[in-house]
């Protein structure tokens, strides 16, 4: 078989390896803005005005604009009152739940991302509407008052999304912050938006903060956090935010000034996911406007690339679980792509 692990070459609409090449349905580059050859010149132009890196904490005396300005777009762009830039989305989870712990006892929700996670994995197991029923009667029941809900927004692999209405149920008396990563979601699911529904989180006791690595969708390598101007200007104060080095000035500068492209890619890709879905019926595992499709086909894999088309294959949850193959449509693929992956699934 095949060894993908030395790539020398981007993982975009192709693969090709010394003897055949592939169809490529897989990674997280969901808009394709990672080989996009516009997207690319935006972000050269940013070099050539910014350099290739600024080295600088966010404290320093000397600082270019960009930092500043993609900061204050980032928060109009996805309806936030203010926003913070991280140099990635590791950092930028950990810094909050490094920094809300202190404010509250902290309630993981299953299957969260590691980076969300504080010192060791967190015991929470089983379905999500089952924890969030749980934990909502948990709340309303102890006698402390302050609470960190940490959960994925949803879960990218299977994919299933996740339903957070029934946090309104908690006590209006208990203080929570629910803090939310939409790393996958955010910019791919809505168009220029988080990937849910914001109209259950105007309750005056539950404070949301979104936190987003940019690497995913939007093909910038940084960590954003969305919250409301209080709590961005209390996070601006941390070591965290001011001794770390940023983002790169050009990777935000083509953030910023890329998204005509952006918008374009968001079209594409919805117009593929719909496409394909016409054809898979309900014989593949799928969600609304999100473009990963999953099978626990044990025959699959193989199927596929003997017709030439590589997707991620791996046991799901567990390493002694069956196979979980999962699709990924980006929106480089053509409809031609589209009917060859159905015809080798066999459903069209």
């Amino acid at each position: 078989m095949n060894n993908f692990t030395r790539l020398e070459q981007p993982t975009g609409r192709f693969i090709t390896t010394t003897d055949r090449e592939y169809l490529f349905f897989g990674g997280t580059s969901y808009l394709g803005l990672a080989t996009d050859q516009a997207y690319t010149s935006i972000f050269i132009e940013g070099i050539q005005r910014y350099g290739i890196n600024n080295g600088t904490s966010r404290n320093n005396n000397v600082q270019q604009d960009i930092f500043d300005q993609a900061e204050d777009y980032a928060a109009k762009r996805f309806g936030f009152e203010a926003s913070l830039l991280l140099s990635s989305g590791y950092l930028a989870t950990q810094f909050l739940v490094r920094t809300l712990a202190a404010e509250g006892e902290v309630l993981h929700a299953p299957s969260c991302h590691p980076s969300l996670w504080l010192d060791e994995k967190p015991t929470a197991a089983g379905s999500f509407v089952d924890w969030a029923t749980a934990t909502v009667a948990y709340i309303n029941q102890s006698p402390q008052t302050s609470f960190i809900i940490v959960s994925n927004s949803l879960d990218n692999m299977k994919p299933e999304t996740f339903d957070f209405a029934v946090f309104s149920h908690i006590d209006p008396n208990k203080k929570i912050v629910l803090l939310l990563d939409d790393s996958h979601g955010i910019g791919v699911i809505r168009k220029n938006g988080i990937s849910f529904d914001r109209s259950n989180f105007y309750l005056s006791n539950i404070e949301l903060i979104v936190v987003a690595s940019l690497a995913k969708g939007l093909a910038t390598d940084a960590g954003l956090i969305l919250a409301d101007e209080a709590r961005i200007k209390s996070l601006k104060r941390s070591n965290f935010y001011t001794g770390a080095s940023p983002s790169s000035p050009a990777s935000l500068y083509a953030f910023v000034y890329g998204e005509q492209i952006y918008l374009e890619r968001f079209q594409k890709l919805q117009h593929n996911i719909s496409y394909f879905r016409e054809r898979i019926a309900s014989q593949l595992n799928t969600v609304s406007n999100f473009p990963v499709f999953s099978s626990t086909d044990p025959t699959l894999y193989a199927r596929l690339m003997d017709a030439g088309i590589l997707v991620s294959s791996f046991p799901y949850p567990l390493a002694t679980d069956p196979l979980l193959n999962r699709i990924v449509l980006n929106a480089h693929h053509t409809e031609a792509d589209l009917d060859r992956l159905s015809h080798a699934i066999g459903i069209y």
